[in-house]
């Protein structure tokens, strides 16, 4: 199956999406902040990523910036998950190569389908 790395620095926010992605058959790693996170795409080669923008050491725009740099990471499809929901937000993170923008507080089950497609999509 798939694996989805999360990345959120709220434990609960994690907590619950991993139970979600691993209810239905996905392999799922889960990272706190965004240094954490980029370490753990490098090392794991997710399939799909789930990235919060508002964290400590390393937001997720700086992080797509670190993605959209790095030969090996580029292509890896990211869904950017955040309480910042104005349209410039979200233009702004699917300007900075997102491949899904969705709002918080979000439906998990949405947040899978959502993957899926994605994953669908992208092969």
């Amino acid at each position: 199956m798939a694996s989805v790395l999360i990345v959120d620095d709220d434990p609960v926010v994690r907590r619950m999406l991993q139970l979600s992605f691993e209810s239905e058959g996905f392999d799922v790693l889960t990272a706190g902040d965004g240094l954490e996170g980029l370490e753990s795409m490098r090392s794991s080669k997710p399939n799909v990523v789930v990235l919060d923008i508002m964290m400590p050491k390393l937001d997720g725009l700086k992080v797509m910036r670190e993605l959209q740099g790095d030969d090996s990471l580029r292509g890896t499809p990211v869904i950017l998950l955040s309480a910042k929901a104005t349209s410039l937000d979200i233009e702004l993170g699917l300007k900075a190569g997102a491949a899904d923008y969705v709002t918080k507080p979000c439906d998990p089950i949405e947040l899978v389908e959502r993957v899926r497609s994605l994953l669908a999509k992208t092969g």
